[in-house]
């Protein structure tokens, strides 16, 4: 068998994301890849969509005269996009995101900058209310193509335990 996919069929294989309650083991630390490269165009369209006026962020005369002397990334968009690079991994199987906490941005972003992340899981305990699901805890930390922690925060998600999910039919 190879990881990643199951076999659906002679010579027919199904990949695979996420992991299911079982699968998490509390201090393992999941390396999400690929890299996302922020342009200036995802920064302006979230600014946008997002009704963000503050000028730091599209204004390049503005954003001159700041100690950054460019544009910054929305930080939403950098947790937007640290939390998106992590779903195949760690929340493909989930029911729901129950909260984030503890959301730190550590460093500035610009257009240009590659984003990596990384999610340690923290705790997890069996739903008390819900015997199929239980609750898992991890700190997504994303760094730029330096190594520069950019952010960091905690994720609580409701998960399927295995044979559960929609996924599994």
């Amino acid at each position: 068998m190879r990881p990643g996919v199951i076999e659906v069929g002679p010579q027919r294989y199904r990949e695979v994301f996420g992991r299911y309650y079982e699968d998490f083991v509390v201090g393992d630390v999941y390396e999400h890849r690929p890299g996302r490269t922020i342009t200036e165009t995802d920064n302006i369209w979230f600014t946008l969509l997002t009704m963000n006026t503050h000028p730091a962020h599209f204004d390049a005369e503005y954003a001159k005269k700041t100690e950054f002397g460019k544009p910054l990334v929305a930080s939403p968009l950098t947790v937007a996009i640290l939390v998106g690079m992590s779903v195949s991994d760690v929340s493909q199987k989930a029911v729901a995101n129950l909260g984030w906490k503890e959301i730190r941005l550590t460093a500035p972003v610009f257009a240009g900058d590659t984003l990596y992340a990384e999610s340690e899981v923290i705790e997890k305990r069996e739903s008390a209310k819900r015997p199929e699901q239980g609750i898992v805890t991890i700190r997504t930390t994303g760094r730029n193509q330096n190594g520069v922690v950019v952010c960091d925060f905690l994720r609580t998600m409701l998960v399927w335990k295995r044979g559960h999910g929609p996924a599994d039919s």
